[in-house]
């Protein structure tokens, strides 16, 4: 049996670990790997089902043009094709082109009875190369023997999140009857939104740790004086660098990249350290680099930094194959990253 070789962890939370990587006798095709069993004991059920959803909606929609292909199944996970394309949040198309193929994407996935129930999410669109649509991320689809009023709701949610894309990206290309559309939400999502939404936020920003990285304010404008100087008065420290990420249950994180030579970092000490300065900065999570990543000018990439501490790594591969001689000093702050969830600050992404 060909063994996996994994070279990038893309994400981790409490129901799996998302790995890229590909088979030692097919070095050329690229793989995604879903290990459920990294999940904890006491989340491990639910990281199972929400497996099988996945893996029998992969099964469904196989053969649709922009869907993935569940490769095999393992007492560990799955593996599934992978699907080289930009997110939508990044790649914005501007054009026609994309919103029709996303919409013929969605109808070939309604004529198998498939809902993808999880596609208010940017990330989970993606923009191929050729310009058309694909979509990723099946845990929540539903494959619907009947199509009765249960699936025609879920439908119905689907091409309503396609068009909250396209009112995001594309304003300029709605039309009156997608309009007419977005404003008239189903019953059930009305419901969902005045009750269950909250719960759910209670539940995933609370319990695990979820967030969906808006937050107030930037951060790093009020309390990033106080980090700097503190950081700086420390002689350990060579160099630092801050940038934001999503912060669990509520808001922004800032998230410090740290030039030193030491292997660890005591960051509650760093905070008092800060806080002595200023009573309401504060770092949430501070990583020991080496080097931090230049220009030829001696500036900071803080780009890249951005993209590492919002655990963009798809984006961050794209930039690293533009400037290869980065890899050597980017790829060890990479594997030794904190922030390990795919979630989003949108208004960094403007």
């Amino acid at each position: 049996m060909a063994q996996f070789i994994s070279d990038t962890v893309f994400k981790r939370d409490v129901f799996s670990e998302t790995r890229a990587g590909h088979f030692d006798d097919q070095p050329d095709q690229r793989v995604a790997r879903r290990i459920v069993t990294a999940s904890p004991l006491w989340s491990r059920p639910i990281a199972w089902y929400l497996a099988k959803r996945e893996i029998r909606a992969l099964r469904s929609v196989a053969g649709i043009e922009g869907t993935p292909d569940i490769i095999k199944v393992d007492a560990d996970g799955l593996f599934r094709n992978w699907t080289d394309g930009t997110p939508l949040h990044l790649a914005r198309p501007a054009h026609a082109e994309w919103y029709t193929d996303a919409k013929r994407l969605l109808r070939d996935m309604r004529r198998r009875g498939i809902t993808h129930n999880d596609l208010a999410k940017p990330q989970n669109w993606l923009m191929l190369p050729d310009g058309k649509a694909a979509v990723i991320d099946f845990q929540l689809a539903s494959c619907h023997r009947r199509r009765g009023r249960l699936y025609m709701l879920m439908a119905y949610e689907d091409l309503r999140h396609c068009l909250k894309q396209k009112r995001a990206f594309a304003p300029d290309l709605m039309t009156a009857t997608e309009r007419r559309i977005l404003a008239r939400k189903s019953l059930p999502s009305r419901i969902w939104m005045a009750s269950g939404k909250k719960l759910y936020n209670l539940v995933t920003r609370g319990i695990f740790s979820w967030s969906d990285g808006e937050g107030t304010g930037d951060r790093i404008d009020r309390e990033g004086p106080a980090i700097n100087q503190a950081l700086g008065e420390n002689d350990s420290v060579l160099g630092a660098a801050l940038a934001l990420y999503p912060l669990p249950r509520k808001g922004v994180g800032i998230y410090a990249f740290v030039e030193t030579t030491a292997t660890s970092l005591d960051i509650a000490a760093m905070n008092n350290a800060v806080h002595a300065i200023d009573k309401e900065a504060h770092i949430d999570l501070a990583q020991p680099v080496s080097a931090l990543p230049k220009r030829p000018d001696g500036t900071v990439r803080d780009d890249i930094l951005r993209l590492i501490a919002m655990n963009q790594i798809t984006e961050l591969d794209d930039v690293l194959q533009r400037e290869p001689d980065l890899a050597a000093i980017v790829r060890p702050i990479v594997d030794g990253r904190l922030n390990w969830t795919d979630r989003r600050i949108s208004r960094l992404e403007k």
